[in-house]
């Protein structure tokens, strides 16, 4: 859940609606989404704007996971790489989500 927040909070604060969450940080979205009003209310103190859910708006790559990576750590929120499939020791496409070039 915490990736999903640190995800959340710089896809919001830079509105760089080309990112997505890896495969599994993402079900740490939808379980916020879930709760719609608590989730609406955070979006609107973090955001002033509701930040939608598009589910497979974006397809996983490898380099399109890896640049949500970097923005993430350049934010200065600490990236729990197995989670993002950005780990040496992962071996695509396991790891990195849905796409074909993982």
């Amino acid at each position: 859940m915490d990736q999903a927040l640190a995800f959340l909070k710089v896809m919001g604060d830079t509105r760089a609606f080309d990112m997505t969450p890896s495969d599994a940080v993402d079900p740490g979205w939808h379980s916020f989404v879930l709760h719609t009003q608590a989730y609406a209310a955070w979006c609107d103190e973090q955001f002033g704007f509701f930040l939608g859910h598009e589910p497979k708006a974006t397809v996983r790559t490898r380099p399109l996971i890896g640049s949500v990576v970097d923005r993430v750590k350049a934010a200065g929120f600490y990236v729990d790489e197995q989670l993002w499939g950005a780990a040496k020791e992962c071996n695509p496409p396991a790891c990195c989500g849905d796409g074909d070039g993982c």
